[in-house]
């Protein structure tokens, strides 16, 4: 809406500046644009963020103060992402005097882990640190728990819960730390060791892909096969597996085959279909996603 022309002060996000020369879609010099009217301008400082508003405006001064403004918000929000608690470092916050409660978030799959999760953590508390369990549920972890971790500065443990990717993508837009475990005594063992400044594992899981269950073929002497399409990154023959039902997880174990088109296969990549086993494990649903993980060792500094 509206009209710029050349001269014109303008803003776009933390970026003011002069429009000197304006040049239409055929690369014609022009003075002035309205709506619709798609344009290359020259006379910005630095280059703004992709899909900002330009605005155009009559005093100069004040745009200047707008985007100084809008400069320390912008420090303002990266401060808090950055302070944001995780057990990376929680020592160092420790040791700086700026923890005093260590606020967590439990996700599980039964109640009884959430119950037994937030008794083991809780006697750990000691004389600098208080662990709190500010909120502790059965099922996979949501977006609302995104959102409480974020203004409670909490950390999420999910235990035999798998979260999707679009919560993956907001915690780390976030900045919430969510850590996942299938064995207790790994997750009291983190927040221990974080308390001490001893959190330097030596073994990394990684995971390789997602296939999703499609179809099912009963096979006399083999059992369950699932019909599955790889979603995203890869399935691997030697993978370990999870089969994951609405986020939770169901079953822990390692794929018996993987077949791409009859053939017996090493892997397969995503955007193809293959069909596949787990071992020792037929009640594979259409609709389950099997995730394919291992551990690698990675240098901690």
């Amino acid at each position: 809406n509206g009209e710029i022309n050349v001269g014109d002060t303008i803003i776009a996000g933390n970026v003011v500046g002069h429009i000197r020369a304006m040049t239409d879609s055929r690369g014609r010099r022009i003075k002035k644009a309205g709506p619709s009217i798609p344009v290359e301008i020259l006379g910005l400082p630095e280059v703004p963020q992709a899909g900002e508003i330009l605005f155009a405006v009559d005093d100069d001064k004040t745009a200047r103060q707008l985007v100084e403004k809008r400069k320390i918000k912008q420090r303002e929000e990266q401060l808090h992402r950055s302070s944001k608690m995780s057990l990376d470092t929680l020592a160092a916050q420790m040791a700086a005097g700026d923890v005093k409660d260590l606020n967590i978030i439990i996700k599980a799959d039964v109640q009884g882990s959430v119950e037994a999760v937030q008794q083991s953590l809780e006697k750990l508390t000691n004389e600098e640190v208080k662990i709190n369990v500010i909120h502790g549920a059965v099922g996979a972890i949501n977006e609302s728990d995104i959102v409480l971790a974020d203004v409670s500065n909490a950390i999420i443990i999910g235990f035999n819960v798998r979260p999707s990717q679009m919560i993956i993508d907001k915690a780390k837009e976030t900045g919430v730390d969510i850590r996942l475990y299938s064995v207790i005594y790994n997750a009291i063992e983190d927040v221990e060791n974080a308390m001490k400044g001893m959190l330097a594992p030596k073994i990394e899981e990684v995971v390789w892909g997602h296939a999703e269950v499609r179809q099912l073929f009963k096979v006399s002497g083999i059992g369950t096969i699932g019909g599955c399409y790889v979603t995203d990154g890869k399935i691997m023959r030697s993978s370990n597996v999870r089969v994951i039902r609405d986020d939770v997880v169901v079953y822990t174990g390692v794929l018996g085959s993987l077949q791409h088109e009859k053939d017996s296969v090493k892997e397969v990549v995503s955007g193809h279909e293959c069909g596949l086993t787990v071992e020792k494990y037929n009640d594979i649903k259409i609709g389950d996603v099997i995730e394919a993980f291992g551990n690698v060792e990675v240098k901690r500094d």
